[in-house]
């Protein structure tokens, strides 16, 4: 009777030991915190020192604009990270026009004309601030600028989370979904989380992607350093709540148990 009664009582210990809830191990639990502090520190929405522009002029007469693309180079190329290949190495990029990257004081050394301020300029004030001095030297001159480190960061349920740069400045939410594999199945669809930093002012959206209503909001064309993030499911986040020790707990119950019935059936004898 006594080893009945400490085998029930193993029994019962491990059981409610191997049973009881624990603390929450998903990592993503905090993830909207986390989204507003790297959109606050990565905040984008004007030129920033980093950035690397591609600038191009072209005017009637091709000839006239030579001294502004004076590192013109038809067969130039940048190295850019930018969709995972799959060796995961750098991709070359063509690149038509002159590479410039913003300093750490905020300006741009442009030929002819020397040190110009991006600060407080996005890609389309800087390219009319560009051609206004541009054209005091060439008549209708025509100024194209190119982000080419735009970034948006991808979390949570989804095949490859992480941080993509896109080439060409220029994606949508599917786009950048696209690039990190789609949601896992374990992924809410009706429940995407976008995180925005505009000049100081943090927005938040939740988008349905069942619906084909989100074409039309706002967050359906991603910003520089938008950050996207997928919530997990019911199921994911029981299966992280699930203890990790359970199969060694039952193992070692039904351990106890057998050698328990076994010394029980040696007293019977």
């Amino acid at each position: 009777m006594i080893l009945k009664k400490y085998f029930i009582y193993g029994i019962l210990s491990l059981t409610i030991f191997s049973c009881a809830p624990r603390q929450e191990i998903n990592y993503m639990q905090d993830i909207e915190n986390l989204a507003l502090d790297n959109s606050i520190k990565n905040s984008r929405s004007t030129l920033q020192p980093g950035d690397q522009l591609i600038i191009t002029v072209t005017a009637k007469d091709m000839d006239v604009v030579k001294p502004f693309n004076q590192s013109y180079s038809s067969s130039s190329t940048i190295t850019q990270y930018s969709v995972p290949s799959s060796n995961n190495l750098p991709q070359q990029l063509p690149v038509s026009g002159s590479t410039y990257i913003v300093d750490t004081d905020g300006n741009i050394m442009f030929p002819q004309i020397g040190s110009v301020s991006a600060k407080n300029e996005n890609l389309e004030t800087m390219r009319t601030k560009l051609t206004g001095l541009i054209s005091e030297y060439v008549k209708n001159p025509v100024v194209d600028i190119k982000l080419t480190n735009f970034k948006v960061s991808v979390l949570g349920e989804v095949a490859r989370p992480g941080t993509y740069v896109i080439p060409d400045g220029n994606t949508t939410l599917l786009g950048a979904l696209g690039l990190a594999g789609d949601l896992t199945p374990f992924g809410i669809r009706t429940n995407v989380l976008i995180v925005r930093n505009i000049d100081g002012q943090i927005t938040k959206e939740k988008v349905d992607l069942t619906s084909a209503q989100f074409i039309n909001s706002p967050y359906y064309y991603l910003k520089q350093n938008d950050m996207v993030y997928v919530q997990p499911n019911a199921n994911r986040e029981k299966a992280a709540r699930v203890d990790p020790n359970t199969g060694l707990y039952i193992s070692v119950a039904s351990v106890i148990a057998s050698l328990v019935i076994g010394v029980l059936a040696l007293t019977k004898n």
